[in-house]
């Protein structure tokens, strides 16, 4: 059985459409247009048990509003999903012991407190027994350095240290599956090498399922081999990550580094995107390289050439130019469920 089975996905949103001028709006109280958002549109995938999997897209392609669907924190319009078994938006008390859901932009430790006294919180909400919590406690804040900081008030931890508590708690209860929406969003570079690293050992050995977002392909890179590209709330591609290049990019770079004079209108065979002389870097169509080498060798002296892949993060971002919607509606709109259903955790405690 799969970790994550969906079929069909939809998820709309009916949005209140305010006009312009003192007019308009006191017609609005008695009249009121509304536009429909689909955040999700149809969306299909599976997700193995122990699989790692990124899920990539731009602002509004529907990553959030379908991982908070995943969670059950909010219901769909259409389709169907099981995860875990279950059906995530009936909210079952056995399913949501069985997961975590970690977003980058928000907390579930208490600000004001030392993060050791939110684990103890977790530990009654999801009912550990206290052997196992002191020792996974130990084991978790090792593994992230962050052992002698559990006594210190969140507030006063950098950015990069609240992540590691918040993977902590995330992680206390040993969950199956672990939904991860950004976890390095704002991370300075040390901060994200510490946490892909932990995630990585942490997945590997527990044979955790993660189901990763994020907008740094060095994430992306360092952790998936597998990922499901969605844009307009479409699934535009699911497979390996290296098949992302082969199928969207339209160019190659070309590397040359000249022994002699440099021809002047290299332009001609493509972008110049370097020119640091001898060396210069120009992104040539795939179709072209081998016409653009032959004229090369044939107008000047080469010493040294190389035909690269463009980064990831340039295809990734040529192929979401078209995506003109400037906000995720998902993330900016309320859910549907009822008060405290955006608090997978505060639910749980509520219900047992």
């Amino acid at each position: 059985m799969n970790a994550v089975d969906v079929r069909g996905l939809k998820k709309q949103y009916r949005v209140y459409q305010k006009k312009e001028g003192l007019l308009a709006s006191v017609g609005g109280l008695f009249r009121r247009s509304y536009r429909t958002v689909n955040a999700v549109r149809e969306v299909s995938l599976t997700v193995e048990k122990g699989e790692l999997v990124a899920f990539l897209g731009p602002n509004g392609a529907g990553k959030t509003t379908t991982l908070k669907l995943l969670s059950g924190l909010i219901y769909p319009t259409g389709g169907e999903a099981t995860v875990l078994g279950h059906v995530p938006w009936k909210r079952e008390v056995a399913f949501r012991r069985r997961f975590s859901l970690v977003m980058g932009q928000k907390n579930q430790l208490w600000w004001d407190l030392p993060a050791q006294e939110s684990f103890r919180l977790h530990r009654e909400i999801y009912r550990i027994p206290t052997q196992d919590f002191d020792r996974r406690v130990d084991e978790l804040t090792a593994m992230l350095e962050v052992r002698e900081l559990i006594g210190q008030p969140v507030r006063e931890l950098s950015l990069g240290e609240r992540m590691r508590m918040e993977l902590i708690a995330a992680l206390l209860h040993s969950p199956e599956l672990l939904l991860l929406d950004e976890p390095t969003i704002g991370l300075d570079v040390i901060s994200q090498r510490k946490v892909q690293e932990f995630l990585k050992h942490y997945q590997s050995e527990r044979k955790l399922t993660v189901l990763l977002t994020s907008h740094y392909m060095k994430d992306v890179e360092a952790l998936c081999k597998r990922a499901i590209v969605i844009n307009k709330g479409v699934i535009k591609h699911d497979g390996p990550i290296a098949d992302i290049v082969d199928r969207f990019s339209k160019h190659k770079v070309v590397e040359v580094l000249f022994g002699g004079p440099i021809p002047g209108d290299l332009s001609r065979y493509g972008t110049l995107l370097e020119a640091t002389p001898p060396r210069v870097k120009i992104e040539v169509e795939r179709a072209d390289v081998a016409r653009v080498l032959s004229d090369l060798l044939d107008r000047a002296q080469i010493d040294d050439v190389s035909v690269n892949e463009r980064p990831l993060e340039d295809v990734i971002a040529e192929l979401f130019a078209s995506d003109d919607r400037p906000n995720d509606a998902a993330d900016v709109l309320p859910s549907d469920g009822p008060p405290g259903a955006d608090d997978a955790r505060l639910a749980l405690s509520r219900d047992g």
